[in-house]
């Protein structure tokens, strides 16, 4: 996701808001959010779910509804978002 810089703080602090309602999701097991360190108007956010159809009801929620009418205000480009399936994990 890329931000306005001057709509980062309100980002920043839309996420904190509603960070816990996203991680405590039926069906979310983890979330992380990320900044780029050279463009710091670039965040990625990194979330499990136990299976595609627990993300997708997350999608088709209210909350999720309230979240992204906010947060994509804010953007000054294009969103992009990746499923994908772990390949390989070392501890």
């Amino acid at each position: 996701m890329s931000f306005h810089e001057d709509k980062i703080d309100d980002f920043l602090q839309n996420f904190h808001q509603v960070k816990d309602k996203i991680r405590n999701f039926e069906g979310n097991n983890f979330l992380e959010l990320y900044q780029d360190k050279h463009q710091p108007g670039v965040f990625f956010t990194y979330s499990v779910w136990d299976e595609e159809q627990a993300l997708e009801n997350y999608r088709h929620s209210e909350l999720f509804q309230e979240v992204w009418g906010f947060t994509k205000q804010l953007f000054n480009a294009k969103p992009e978002a990746w499923s994908v399936d772990k390949l390989v994990s070392l501890p």
